[in-house]
């Protein structure tokens, strides 16, 4: 690695799905963990590159393509670490449920949706309950392509809930391809899941170890919630002066 301070010269490049406002090429710094990520590699002398694909795509590319150091953002599960070196969380996640109004709210626990269709995204982990849930049957869930395609077959009334991401939510609703009578349409349960951090997946090899080692490194030389709760603070005020959507 180049030393800290020097010139960079040197690029790392990491899978990514589009996930706004977490990771994406349409926000600056490629999103809030993109702008930590970047800040990190900075320091040690590196500029990084995303490169963005669908959310399976983006896995199966940074664990084995050699062009890639890993992928991100992505939750932490057992079954992962069989795959990955995490890094030192680059951001933290809200997961809530989110349905319409005017359908009343579904229920207050996660075993009160047992006979309700739930949309969520493939390839997503949506925390050890659910996903264990899920995988007994108690749980009957749809999986979509994405956050804004599940949002907008709730809309539609394809499924009764959708699991999503607190500011992903946020940011799909005041973006240009939904209303204002859209937005206030949603209302969330916030109760059931608990707040995750996502990292980095360093390939689980040696130089992916020694390439998480590195990150972390630098990273605790970073205030690394400073820089998380700015970006927010930023992004907030963007949206608020942003045109409203039609």
């Amino acid at each position: 690695m180049a030393v800290p301070g020097a010139a960079s010269s040197r690029i790392v490049r990491f899978a990514a799905e589009d996930w706004p406002p977490f990771i994406s090429r349409s926000l600056p710094a490629d999103g809030m963990s993109g702008a930590m990520v970047s800040a990190v590699f900075e320091r040690l002398g590196y500029t990084v590159k995303y490169e963005y694909f669908p959310w399976k795509r983006a896995m199966q590319f940074g664990l084995a393509s050699p062009r890639y150091a890993g992928f991100l953002a992505v939750w932490r599960t057992p079954e992962r670490e069989k795959l990955c070196h995490f890094s030192a969380p680059v951001g933290n996640t809200q997961g809530v449920l989110a349905y319409l109004k005017e359908d009343g709210a579904p229920g207050a626990t996660l075993a009160e949706l047992g006979k309700l269709r739930i949309g969520t995204v493939a390839g997503y982990s949506n925390g050890e309950q659910f996903d264990g849930m899920v995988a007994r049957g108690e749980l009957k869930t749809e999986e979509g392509l994405n956050d804004a395609t599940n949002l907008k077959k709730l809309f539609i009334k394809r499924y009764r809930v959708i699991v999503i991401e607190r500011h992903v939510l946020q940011h799909l609703l005041m973006g240009r391809n939904f209303s204002k009578a859209e937005r206030e349409r949603i209302a969330i349960i916030d109760t059931v899941f608990k707040e995750r951090p996502v990292h980095v997946c360093f390939k689980r090899d040696d130089e992916g170890a020694a390439q998480q080692k590195r990150f972390n490194e630098a990273a605790r030389d970073i205030d690394m919630a400073r820089l998380e709760r700015d970006y927010w603070k930023r992004l907030d005020q963007s949206l608020a002066t942003a045109p409203s959507g039609p």
